[in-house]
């Protein structure tokens, strides 16, 4: 089956210079959408759980761009006044607090109101908005151009983008060298009103210089400010003292990312200040805090601490007797930032092994040899990922994750959670899902020996009889009710459905409420003021777009639960799906015409990757993981890729029919919600549905 249509094109005189921009644009949409995506949480704590909102927005401006160029509004060289407007909006948003709700939970969120929803909405159509004057630019060039020659460039764009921001993020992170960045090569892109929109954008980077505080540092994953406990103030890290690890009464710190506080940074050695002092006491909490795990274990050989960040585990245990500890931390920067602020120098201790790893990633390479396992406070503050509304620790709070570390328990040792206690079903969720991975009934303490309770609690599990003291410090060993193991209304978060924080299967209210509210103003600007004519060519492209990016948000999700999930590892899949593009566009441009045989190895792969488990992948020794990654992973991709280009280069109108693909990339992004109710393995469900529909649609054109 072929379908061939000619294809009018506009004459373009100067084609290179014509490439050299679609080059330039691409490249500004996907640093700009990367760069929004890690700046903006840390200005509105609000986005840091609307993350992929932003980059569902991006998509959305840059297809309703590339839909608005047959109108010749000429909309990109409005780029410097939407820029500053979207930047004014984001600062005067800078306080909006976080609406929490009983079915999900959320550090220090508050009861919900309008505000709260009016500044999600006003951010996001903002966002769009920057983005619908690139899409324009894109969708001009497309229609100068070969269409698939000029994807290819675009593709390339995107991929340069992707790497240079990867580059930027690793080394020096800084969202003002990065808007600087942008603009640029704006300027470089447009000789129009060259004074007046230099001075916009330089307006634009003095509003970013002064969003965020000049003491602050940027790791992959955070904003991160440190306060003086003594002072109650934001310093900078050149304040603290040189010789930090040796001084009597050191000072103490905390740690704050995307504005909420992290962790304390200090030593636990209460001999290490003046007895009765305010610092003083401090230590000795922190030490009742973190030293319960080697009450029950004492004196353990090897430790292994899960999320070690500023170190006070670690600490505790070579206080109390460990010969060595493997300390893994997912963020550099926060071992980097104990090692200059923290008293106790407990990273420069040979007896310690720092690991700068995902925890899960660690498991499933590490051998059993622990006597001590503990989870040290491990709950994350944002999502791992843009492309997907699942948290940091996602992956390491599921039950497969706390039966793998069971697993590396040796026949005499212990593992141990500890966890700043939130609602009474989050407590509960844990408990049951230790009890699950291990088939023991774990012993639970909390502050005052109730359960649920409003404090920290801490959950144990020994291979074998151990004493467990019935009380340390303010720590006292709880009951739990026997029903509990058998309570069928708690739903554990599994590697399918890694949602620690949510109560139940669900899309908890405040997401629907902004995914309906976006639709239906969505849907208004693109069929009443845009006025579009809309094909059976454009729905055919919808649906790709809508397969496509469900397909990439599953690609990453389950490559980063076989790798970490890590921002490294996030980066090289964007980056290795974007070639396998590049790839299928190439071997599309010696195609003579688009084939519905397609369709079956892109359908048969989706299949064989819904029915292998997960478990099966994870078996695999870390060669046979990268293979599967590398080949049966892409393989999707590749022919999705393959059956977008031999029919773009069909379209009567490539910005129309690039515009209706990031439409439904859009619709694609909102759906990946859905996998909050249904399991991320089913989301490949959708995925086939949409390709389906994309087959009958080109059946139906090939018939007339």
């Amino acid at each position: 089956m072929s379908y061939i249509k000619s294809n009018k094109m506009k004459d373009n005189k100067d084609p290179k210079k014509a490439y050299l921009q679609l080059l330039g644009v691409s490249f500004i949409s996907l640093f700009l959408e990367l760069m929004i995506i890690r700046w903006v949480p840390a200005l509105v704590r609000v986005i840091g759980y609307y993350a992929n909102l932003m980059l569902i927005s991006s998509f959305l401006g840059i297809g309703l761009g590339a839909l608005l160029e047959r109108k010749k509004l000429n909309i990109f060289n409005f780029f410097p006044y939407i820029l500053l407007a979207n930047i004014t909006f984001l600062i005067i948003c800078q306080n909006i607090t976080l609406p929490g709700f009983s079915i999900e939970y959320r550090y220090y969120s508050v009861s919900p109101n309008i505000i709260n929803f009016v500044a999600v909405i006003g951010i996001f159509l903002f966002n769009t908005a920057v983005f619908v004057t690139l899409g324009e630019k894109i969708g001009q060039l497309f229609n100068s151009l070969p269409p698939l020659r000029a994807y290819s460039w675009d593709l390339s764009g995107s991929l340069l983008g992707t790497l240079t921001f990867g580059f930027f993020s690793f080394k020096f992170f800084s969202p003002l060298y990065g808007f600087l960045i942008v603009a640029v090569l704006y300027l470089i892109l447009t000789s129009d009103k060259l004074k007046l929109n230099s001075l916009l954008l330089l307006l634009s980077l003095v509003f970013v210089f002064f969003s965020t505080t000049k003491e602050a540092i940027w790791s992959p994953y955070y904003y991160i400010t440190i306060k003086d406990d003594t002072i109650h103030k934001i310093i900078s890290i050149k304040e603290v003292p040189n010789n930090i690890g040796t001084i009597f009464n050191p000072p103490r710190f905390q740690v704050i990312v995307n504005n909420g506080f992290l962790q304390h940074q200090g030593t636990i050695n209460a001999g290490r200040y003046t007895k009765g002092s305010f610092l003083y006491y401090q230590a000795q909490n922190d030490f009742v805090h973190t030293t319960l795990p080697f009450i029950t274990k004492p004196s353990p050989e090897r430790v292994l601490v899960v999320g070690a960040g500023g170190g006070k585990d670690v600490e505790a245990a070579l206080l109390l007797g460990a010969k060595q500890v493997d300390a893994v931390e997912i963020d550099p920067v926060l071992i980097n930032l104990s090692k200059k602020i923290n008293a106790s120098g407990i990273y420069f201790d040979p007896r310690v092994k720092v690991e700068i790893n995902d925890a899960r990633a660690f498991f499933t390479n590490a051998k059993p040899v622990y006597d001590l396992i503990t989870f040290a406070y491990l709950d994350a503050s944002a999502l791992f990922s843009s492309m997907s509304n699942i948290r940091i620790d996602g992956y390491i709070y599921t039950v497969e994750s706390l039966r793998k570390a069971y697993e590396l328990v040796n026949e005499k040792g212990l593992l141990s959670i500890s966890f700043a206690a939130g609602p009474a079903w989050v407590q509960k969720k844990l408990v049951l899902m230790m009890y699950k991975a291990t088939g023991k009934v774990p012993i639970v303490y909390t502050v005052g020996g109730k359960f649920p309770v409003d404090g920290s609690i801490t959950i144990q599990v020994a291979k074998s009889n151990l004493k467990a003291p019935e009380a340390h410090g303010v720590f006292r060993r709880a009951n739990i009710p026997p029903q509990l193991w058998n309570d069928n209304s708690i739903y554990p978060a599994t590697d399918d459905w890694p949602f620690l924080y949510l109560l139940k299967k669900g899309i908890p209210i405040d997401y629907l409420v902004v995914i309906t509210t976006l639709i239906l103003i969505t849907s208004l600007i693109l069929f009443r003021a845009t006025r579009l004519k809309w094909g059976i060519y454009q729905t055919h492209f919808f649906f790709l777009g809508a397969g496509f990016l469900l397909l990439e948000t599953k690609s990453i999700t389950d490559c980063s639960l076989y790798f970490g999930s890590t921002w490294f590892v996030t980066m090289v899949i964007v980056a290795g799906i974007l070639s396998m593009v590049l790839v299928a566009n190439v071997i599309a441009m010696q195609l003579r015409a688009f084939h519905g045989y397609f369709y079956i190895p892109l359908i048969a792969s989706m299949l064989f990757l819904y029915v292998t488990p997960h478990d099966a992948i994870l078996s695999f020794a870390f060669v046979g993981r990268l293979l599967w990654v590398l080949v049966f992973v892409p393989l999707p991709i590749f022919f999705a890729g393959l059956i977008f280009s031999t029919t773009f280069r069909e379209a009567e109108n490539a910005s129309a029919s690039f515009g209706a693909n990031l439409l439904g990339a859009t619709v694609g992004g909102f759906l990946e919600y859905s996998g909050m109710a249904i399991g991320f393995q089913n989301l490949s469900l959708i995925v086939i549905a949409a390709y389906l529909a994309s087959l009958v649609i080109m059946l139906r054109i090939h018939r007339n």
